[in-house]
């Protein structure tokens, strides 16, 4: 029992201390968006024609807002609720999809073999007992296919957002630490101030080959630093210049500041909704870390910190009203401005890195998915599994990121772009929470429609105050967002057609073991490894190669690769092995299953799947000696042992003949398609599917990178798909 005990707080002792090391982390790479958001709140909420209210109430009135935004969104809605919606651990948009499709038919988004998926090794707390509200959205979602496709288009224009902001988030942050310069030195030159931003941006890009885990614990003392800093500068302001501010925390407030401002107050919304930024991200993130990490983060330090900080900012403006374009500089004490604007500078590094991270989360979910071309995806961690990093997106957004910077140049037009960017993401959440909640929880419908009404009133408001700033800037993030959307909804839509025609002209195993002595097949030494997503049958692009190189390798294995709907599938489960054609033919099928958010180690796929063909043969084996021995038991003992001794004689035979092979050799084969338009097909069909994915195909990493293939073992037999 002593030993026991011992273990057992043991066990506590070491998650505690790796909840808190993933906590002190997640200010490095979770927090650093929202935090840095005191630095340009004020100036873009006074930067219309807020600008002529200047009384105290309107400046009370705009504290009382960010205050009571903090509190719903962030905190309320993202700490207690949607945080609890996690995948396994992994969050987004694309995670609360995940949900949905493995719990009703709402997702179009299923694999071949839906019945496989493990759902039981994700959703333990989910609730079995459905609600009659429940049944009744999932019969609507299962008899309208329109309601799946449009459910698939709201979470890809999340996500596409959420790529949206990743362009937007750097360069915000950077262009607004940079001009503190300028209250240093007035007649530095904008161009100055610019090419600084870019610098910064390009060293943050640089630094995320490092990996997440790295660069938390580079950039974690930075972000503490900040907070510790802002804090004291929020309680310094707050008894020197204006200790009443405290009472803006009242809710009165609000109702005040809009009965005073009215439109200019409603249209100043876009730039309060700034103050949540990177609460999104936070969900996205999660999987990179834990959920009670994040939690304790956030509660412990950065909410009282940054509800400090706007108030502190607050306390000065009521006395220094002229400096409404530069308050968050100006409120800094000469004493300690510059170690602050370096920091601040410092800080806006760490800023980028939330949203960053993120992207790379999700657009990783999507590849998974099959609603993403294929890209590089580098784990940067052997303990955490969600820790990743993406080359080819990080150059991009880099490039896009100094595009803004430079093509902008004012935090104003950018923050426009910036709110409405995160406030739809926000909106998106929203709506699969209310599905989650009714469906997946099964909780009743008035918790989910209550939940619905109270945080979608506010980020509606917010949405609508964003709107009217479309010609400002707000055009960005929808047109970043609408090339994204239509490039993964084209991707998605070749592979599917793809696939559907592979499965469509798929040949049988009969009919080419018919054709195999009038053509007369030859046998080559070594293990043949055929890729397709064909799951039964034999694969055209085979056949299609039999038929112009009459011959095959002694061991042929079938290989289809599945993702599924699940975050891991355990590896337990990940191969399923069986024998096809006669027993003298070594014909093998081996379906490969991986969550969206598994490690593919391609380097020892290949050992790992002739390990599982030599366990099935012995398998076999033993099988058979149970059957032979109960039968014996009921007599013909001395006949049935024969058999017996035929059977382990056989098996044995195809294990040494596997290991035979292997030893001979291992090639892969797989399909090197091109996927063309029928030419009857309209003009809009042959656009997408000739030239759109076409270019997309062209340019993304080739199958055979992506599973990792050596090019010397590599037989690439070229298909032309009309769909």
């Amino acid at each position: 029992m002593d030993q026991e005990s011992g273990a057992t707080q043991d066990s506590r002792l070491k998650f505690y201390k790796t909840t808190l090391l993933l906590a002190y982390q997640t200010f490095g790479v979770v927090y650093g968006d929202l935090c840095t958001s005191p630095i340009y709140v004020y100036k873009s909420s006074f930067s219309g024609e807020l600008q002529l209210h200047e009384g105290n109430h309107e400046i009370f009135g705009v504290l009382s807002l960010v205050f009571w935004t903090l509190t719903i969104i962030p905190l309320c809605k993202y700490m207690i609720i949607v945080l609890g919606a996690n995948d396994n651990g992994e969050g987004g948009t694309f995670a609360l999809y995940s949900l949905l499709c493995r719990h009703s038919r709402m997702g179009l988004l299923k694999s071949s073999h839906l019945e496989h998926e493990f759902v039981t090794c994700c959703d333990s707390n989910v609730s079995i007992k459905e609600t009659r509200a429940s049944l009744v959205i999932k019969e609507f979602f299962n008899k309208h296919r329109s309601s799946r496709v449009v459910l698939l288009l709201v979470v890809l224009l999340g996500t596409s957002m959420v790529i949206g902001d990743g362009i937007l988030t750097p360069a915000m942050s950077a262009l607004s630490a940079v001009y503190g310069i300028q209250i240093m030195a007035p007649d530095l030159h904008e161009n100055y101030t610019v090419a600084i931003a870019c610098v910064i941006l390009v060293g943050v890009f640089a630094l995320q080959h490092c990996g997440t885990h790295r660069i938390g614990f580079l950039f974690s003392p930075i972000l503490i630093a900040w907070l510790l800093c802002i804090s004291g500068v929020g309680i310094y302001n707050i008894f020197h210049w204006n200790p009443d501010v405290v009472k803006a925390l009242s809710p009165y407030y609000i109702y005040n500041f809009f009965i005073k401002t009215g439109t200019a107050g409603w249209s100043s919304l876009g730039g309060i909704v700034l103050c949540a930024t990177g609460a999104e991200a936070m969900f996205a993130d999660l999987g990179h870390f834990s959920e009670l990490s994040v939690r304790i983060a956030f509660t412990g330090l950065v909410y009282p910190c940054l509800v400090l900080a706007y108030m502190g900012e607050a306390a000065y403006l009521s006395k220094n009203r002229g400096d409404l374009q530069s308050s968050f500089y100006k409120a800094v004490p000469d004493a300690i401005f510059l170690p602050v604007f370096i920091i601040a500078t410092l800080a806006t590094v760490v800023g980028s890195q939330a949203i960053i991270s993120a992207t790379f989360s999700i657009i990783s979910q999507c590849r998974a998915l099959n609603c993403f071309p294929r890209v590089k995806i580098v784990h940067t961690s052997n303990n955490i599994h969600g820790q990743i990093y993406i080359p080819e997106v990080n150059w991009v957004l880099m490039i896009l990121c100094l595009a803004v910077v430079v093509g902008f140049r004012d935090t104003a037009t950018i923050g426009n772009a910036y709110g409405l960017a995160v406030i739809t993401v926000m909106l998106v959440t929203t709506l699969l929470m209310f599905l989650i909640i009714s469906t997946v929880w099964n909780k009743h419908v008035f918790l989910a429609f209550l939940f619905v009404v109270i945080f979608g009133f506010v980020e509606l408001s917010y949405f609508d105050a964003c709107l009217a700033k479309l010609h400002k800037g707000g055009w960005f993030p929808l047109v970043v967002s609408a090339v994204v959307l239509s490039l993964m909804s084209i991707w998605h839509y070749g592979t599917i057609k793809k696939q559907a025609f592979e499965l469509e002209n798929k040949v049988s195993l009969d009919c080419l073991l018919r054709l195999g002595p009038c053509m007369g097949i030859a046998r080559v030494p070594g293990v043949c490894l055929v890729y397709s997503h064909v799951t039964s049958g034999v694969p055209p692009m085979f056949a299609h190669f039999v038929t112009n190189f009459p011959a095959f390798h002694q061991i042929l294995i079938f290989v289809s690769i599945q993702s599924l709907i699940v975050p891991k599938v355990p590896v337990s489960d990940r191969f399923h092995v069986s024998r096809i054609g006669p027993p003298e033919l070594p014909l093998f099928r081996c379906v490969v299953r991986y969550g969206y958010k598994d490690i593919r180690d391609s380097y020892a796929f290949e050992t790992q799947l002739i390990e599982k063909i030599s366990e099935f043969l012995k398998r076999d084996l033993s099988s058979e000696q149970m059957v032979v021995i109960e039968q014996s038991l009921h007599g013909a003992k001395t006949r049935r042992s024969r058999e017996l001794r035929f059977q382990c004689q056989e098996s044995s035979e195809d294990v040494n003949e596997l290991m035979e092979a292997e030893e001979a050799g291992v090639v892969y084969m797989i399909g090197h398609t091109c996927v063309i338009s029928n030419e009857a097909s309209c003009i809009l069909k042959k656009f997408v599917i000739n030239v759109v994915y076409g270019f997309l195909r062209r340019n993304s990493r080739s199958p055979a990178a992506s599973l990792g293939i050596p090019h010397a073992a590599l037989i690439e037999v070229g298909r032309v798909y009309r769909v």
